[in-house]
């Protein structure tokens, strides 16, 4: 009876230090997933970029031929078929207009306001597009001169009107061929 105790409490041992070497791998592989999951779970490593985008846009994106604000953050885009649909949040966003080309400068935006079914606390976030919503009411523009075909969505002031939000969420659609 002493060897089938034997054989029992080695075929244990066996069984643990196999557990131990599971758990050792198991561990070893998840933290390599987390230190790497931006590349590992973003399209092109990006960590800004959407599931589904089929082009990476480069680090200093411009939309409309004009990079975004310098204090965006939160960037998130999505590319498909030529087009890209960025979103951001910016305390620049009067100034970024003006520098687009979008509202002539010293001219207020009211008067370059253009109707979105988009009321006050309803939010909306494109197809395929990540991250957090723009929120109503909305300043929108179709955007013209040498890349037509785009738009511009500018989170506005529930409270002032005319004004923008500070900082405002923006959702820019534009042609990157």
């Amino acid at each position: 009876m002493g060897d089938a105790d034997g054989g029992f409490s080695q075929w244990r041992r066996r069984l643990s230090c196999l557990a131990v070497l599971v758990a050792v791998l198991a561990g070893g592989t998840g933290g390599f997933l987390w230190l790497f999951q931006d590349e590992l779970f973003h399209p092109f490593g990006d960590a800004r970029a959407c599931e589904g985008s089929d082009a990476r846009l480069p680090d200093v994106i411009s939309a409309g031929g004009v990079p975004i604000p310098a204090d965006a953050s939160d960037i998130h885009y999505v590319t498909e078929n030529g087009s890209a649909r960025v979103s951001f949040l910016s305390s620049q966003m009067p100034d970024y207009l003006h520098r687009a080309g979008l509202v002539p400068e010293g001219k207020p935006l009211l008067e370059y306001d253009e109707k979105y079914a988009l009321g006050d606390g309803e939010s909306e976030l494109p197809e395929g597009l990540c991250g957090p919503a723009v929120t109503g009411p909305v300043w929108s523009h179709e955007l013209a001169g040498p890349r037509p075909g785009g738009s511009i969505l500018v989170e506005r002031s529930s409270v002032v009107p005319g004004a923008l939000r500070a900082p405002a969420r923006v959702i820019a659609t534009f042609n990157i061929r």
